[in-house]
């Protein structure tokens, strides 16, 4: 199974602003969203794992091998990042090129890179598209071709910054889709996102960033559960679970589902 060991690392862009202080942890086969506040060292924190930027102290191991051994595209192998805006990360003219230009670029022959560009168009639901620009597609539609590109090369680890962003209800629910998807894979999945009600519906745990630091790491139900901790951060608890709270209970539900069967199993129809 695949492990990220993060040891003692710091990280700052100047001598006089540190951005990351003494991180220690271990991301294993849960799927994980990373949450903050702006400047919080999120973004910073994954293209440190991609290895777009090294640390200033400390080490990053995957699978035990310290990446500072590796190169950029070594790393590129194992792990893949969705930008948060595809226009940074789109630049070909055709949709099927975009997607196959990364499997190629990491080893894959011709077709295999399209075998999997075209299971991965599938995935997201742009098979009928193929052919077509993809700056004449809107914002969501770019974003799906960019998960495409990253899921194209079968990484073992999928980092996802802000996936939501632009999307409406059917693109969200299709996120979470594939969310699970690479779950049920056995892929370590990894999300720095802002939207809350996501991460209760799709993260097993939760890691806050403040300050450079980790705050909290949990269980994501124990993490929403520690309100003077998520103030600190300047963060809320999922509606549902702020909600729930409203009304009195003091069990932390995370979807509305899970609040429904808690209400039928205890008889109550009125609180």
């Amino acid at each position: 199974m695949t492990r990220i060991e993060v040891q003692e690392m710091h990280f700052s862009y100047t001598e006089q602003e540190p951005i990351l202080k003494g991180i220690n942890i271990t991301l294993d086969e849960r799927s994980t969203a990373i949450i903050g506040q702006n400047g919080a060292g999120k973004t910073t924190f994954v293209k440190l794992l991609k290895g777009l930027l090294r640390p200033m102290q400390g080490k990053i191991l995957f699978d035990g091998k310290d990446i500072a051994c590796m190169t950029v595209a070594q790393i590129a192998k194992h792990i893949g990042l969705v930008f948060q805006n595809p226009n940074d990360q789109i630049f070909k003219n055709n949709i099927l090129d975009e997607v196959m230009f990364g499997p190629i670029n990491i080893g894959m022959d011709e077709q295999e890179a399209k075998r999997h560009s075209q299971n991965a168009l599938a995935m997201v639901g742009l098979s009928d598209c193929e052919d077509k620009n993809p700056y004449d597609m809107g914002l969501s539609e770019r974003k799906l071709i960019a998960i495409a590109s990253v899921l194209a090369m079968d990484t073992d680890v999928v980092i996802f910054d802000e996936p939501t962003i632009a999307q409406d209800y059917r693109g969200i629910e299709k996120i979470k889709k594939i969310i699970r998807t690479l779950k049920a894979e056995g892929k370590m999945v990894l999300t720095i996102t802002h939207d809350m009600d996501f991460v209760a519906d799709c993260f097993e745990r939760t890691i806050v960033f403040a300050k450079g630091k980790i705050l909290l790491d949990g269980q994501t139900d124990k993490v929403f559960s520690k309100k003077e901790e998520l103030s600190q951060a300047y963060l809320e608890p999922p509606h549902v679970t702020q909600l729930c709270n409203s009304l009195g209970y003091d069990k932390v539900f995370l979807r509305v589902e899970d609040f429904v069967s808690y209400v039928k199993s205890k008889g109550i129809e009125n609180k």
